[in-house]
């Protein structure tokens, strides 16, 4: 693959995102453009990858994605030039976690969605506590980044209008476990933290599951 090929191809992915959606996208410039940096954002929906990966540029963030995306010969093609890390969900999938650990100590962004699966409603899910363990591993900041409107794209294509894409960018924080013995059930009280404060950067309608919880940040500590 040509080293121009994740150029072109992000290139032409801003024209037809900014054809299809009016995006709110100044925030992104609060996003540091050097260091390791894990994002963390909701996933409402197939849209935000190719918007986000392809405005982010010229920072270069590589994310995960499941396997069976691969199954699909043009959507396998598209990931693969992003360099997207393969993740086998319901299991332990220790490539894919060695991989974020490379990714992160090589100086890049790792996106994730802890989420783990699309909602289409954007209506926060309750995240999995994957996060947590590669950013206690590494000690890479975290920042929210969350993006609502995208969920009415299908009812306004087929009407012809644009979408409202909204962006929103949080502080960056690392964690701090106080000294706690690294459970499960730790993992994923950080987990919930983290996700709130995704939830605090949008609407109360979309909160989901994180209704109420966007104040809890014992394990947050900001840099």
């Amino acid at each position: 693959m040509s080293s121009f090929t994740p150029w072109i191809v992000n290139s032409v992915l801003r024209v037809i995102t900014r054809i299809l959606f009016r995006i709110d996208k100044e925030e992104l410039t609060k996003v540091p453009q050097k260091g390791p940096l894990i994002l963390v954002s909701n996933h409402s929906g197939s849209l935000e990858v190719p918007l986000l990966f392809s405005h982010l540029q010229p920072r270069k963030m590589f994310g995960l994605a499941k396997i069976e995306t691969w199954d699909n010969e043009l959507m396998g093609w598209l990931f693969s030039v992003w360099e997207a890390i393969p993740v086998r969900r319901g299991e332990a999938d220790m490539d894919a976690y060695r991989r974020c650990l490379e990714v992160l100590r090589e100086g890049h962004i790792l996106g994730i969605a802890p989420e783990g699966t699309r909602s289409y409603h954007g209506r926060l899910q309750r995240a999995q506590p994957g996060t947590v363990m590669i950013a206690l591993r590494t000690g890479a900041p975290i920042m929210p980044v969350a993006h609502w409107g995208g969920e009415s794209f299908n009812d306004n294509i087929k009407k012809f209008r644009r979408t409202d894409f909204f962006i929103r960018v949080g502080k960056p924080f690392t964690l701090n476990t106080h000294g706690e013995k690294v459970t499960s059930a730790l993992r994923q009280e950080i987990a919930d933290e983290i996700m709130g404060q995704v939830a605090a950067l949008i609407p109360e309608k979309y909160h989901g599951h994180y209704a109420g919880k966007t104040n809890n940040t014992k394990h947050l500590q900001w840099v």
